[in-house]
């Protein structure tokens, strides 16, 4: 079940709003976790299972690494608590990607185990790693409520793409989180308009890059054209499914940070991801990097570390060698940034500045995307002119024409400019008349859309 489905909007979210309100304040966790254990079972009702196991072993481990925490016992204790839900993890989304490596290289006919993936089950481990870290840390106390810690890892607004929620951001939520109105109503507008944002802009593109994908005229402008359609689709798709979650979140009287900060404004690849995914790079950052010695023990540890985050940044994406590349790739950039040409490209116009960016970025993903790495060379290729294909066909003009309005409200959009609009006047009697219409506008376009039966995945779901 995704949010952008008729089921979710209109059965299921109702039924947990109602079910949540109208019973007491101690019960409003167990109902939580009932309804997010359905909401999982419904897409992978055999995979529940392993889901429980991991919280209950996060729970218990929770509880002695508290008990042990000043003993010799509690780092060994620590490496097993993180040990088990990354063999889970590994297992699941690792193991078939090992196996057909070895074989690749030792010529071995291996038979792969060709296991489902799990859905979130990357956003799920990570959490329940986060917070035996953290009760390991002494950064907080450990749970002694098994449903309490269940609602949090299972919570159904982020448990399938996030963000990733530490446990020490609810905390307090989980116990007395208080509700009102007017955090409904800035959460419900929030969750609409992360799903205009999925519906009609994320799924438009998607159908833009599968047009080219079965273009039998492929071109160098169609093939840029992809491109920049690409990198706006995967995020609008993902920040649109951060906006609902976040909507929700506020809805049930949650706070989830933020997950996405107009990265397609930056002026450096390295601010670039301070505003992409700021969940999972903050992870990595407090969990990965700075653990392993940040940048505090010398130039070659520092990018020895920084080669070891980004790899697992592109391995957590997918079980592929295309993913590891395209983690190192920004591996590579943001170090070249740091030690080499960084200081120079700030004192280039602004300009320069996001040119370079929107650049780096479209040819990340052309490799992200790709299913092989000759794939991605053919799609570079064809960009760069290298393949004789024609600067621009028919078929290219006749879908550039068909798609540019939602391109060109994509690229409004992914800017703060409509943003700052409504922030300047938000306080004026017209935006308070006419945002509840907007709204509306985008939930009925929307349904109509989805009653339409139109294309309707959720990328990261993958993932």
């Amino acid at each position: 079940m995704v949010f952008s489905s008729i089921p979710f909007l209109y059965v299921f979210l109702p039924l947990v709003l109602v079910c949540y309100f109208i019973v007491p304040r101690k019960l409003k966790n167990t109902v939580l976790l009932i309804f997010s254990l359905a909401f999982y079972w419904w897409g992978e009702p055999k995979y529940t299972i392993l889901m429980l196991v991991t919280i209950t072993f996060c729970y218990l481990a929770g509880l002695l690494t508290e008990k042990l925490r000043q003993t010799r016992f509690a780092k060994p204790l620590l490496v097993i608590s993180v040990a088990v839900p990354l063999i889970f993890l590994g297992i699941f989304k690792y193991a078939d990607f090992l196996l057909g490596t070895v074989g690749s290289l030792t010529g071995a006919d291996i038979p792969l185990l060709k296991l489902a993936l799990p859905i979130g089950i990357s956003f799920y481990t990570f959490q329940a790693l986060s917070y035996v870290v953290d009760v390991y840390r002494g950064d907080t106390p450990a749970q002694k409520n098994w449903i309490n810690l269940a609602a949090y890892i299972v919570l159904f607004p982020q448990l399938i793409a996030g963000p990733i929620v530490r446990y020490t951001t609810v905390a307090e939520d989980l116990t007395s989180r208080t509700h009102s109105l007017e955090n409904f109503s800035l959460g419900a507008r929030r969750f609409v308009v992360g799903l205009g944002k999925k519906v009609l802009i994320a799924n438009v593109l998607g159908a833009l890059c599968s047009a080219y994908r079965g273009s039998s005229e492929p071109s160098v402008v169609f093939a840029w054209l992809y491109a920049v359609s690409y990198s706006m689709q995967i995020y609008f798709d993902f920040s649109a499914y951060s906006d609902m979650a976040i909507g929700m979140g506020k809805m049930l009287g949650f706070r989830f940070l933020e997950n996405f900060d107009y990265p397609f404004i930056s002026k450096s690849i390295t601010e670039f991801w301070r505003r992409w995914h700021m969940s999972l790079g903050s992870w990595f950052r407090d969990y990965v990097y700075i653990p392993l010695g940040g940048n505090r023990k010398g130039p070659l540890r520092h990018i020895i570390n920084i080669f070891v985050v980004w790899g697992l940044t592109g391995i957590w994406h997918g079980a592929g060698w295309t993913f590891v590349s395209w983690g190192l790739y920004f591996g590579v950039i943001l170090l070249l940034e740091k030690f080499i040409y960084g200081k120079y490209l700030k004192k280039t116009p602004a300009f320069v500045q996001h040119i370079y960016v929107i650049f780096t970025v479209l040819i990340s993903f052309v490799l992200f995307n790709a299913t092989t790495f000759g794939e991605a060379w053919s799609d570079l290729g064809i960009m760069f002119g290298a393949s004789g294909l024609p600067f621009i066909t028919a078929d290219t003009l006749y879908n550039l024409r068909s798609y540019l309005v939602v391109f060109l409200v994509a690229l409004v959009a992914s800017t703060p400019v409509v943003r700052n609009i409504a922030r300047k006047y938000e306080k004026t009697k017209v935006v308070a008349v006419l945002e509840p219409v907007f709204v509306a506008v985008i939930l009925i376009v929307s349904t109509a859309y989805l009653v339409d039966g139109s294309f309707n995945p959720f990328l990261y779901f993958r993932f």
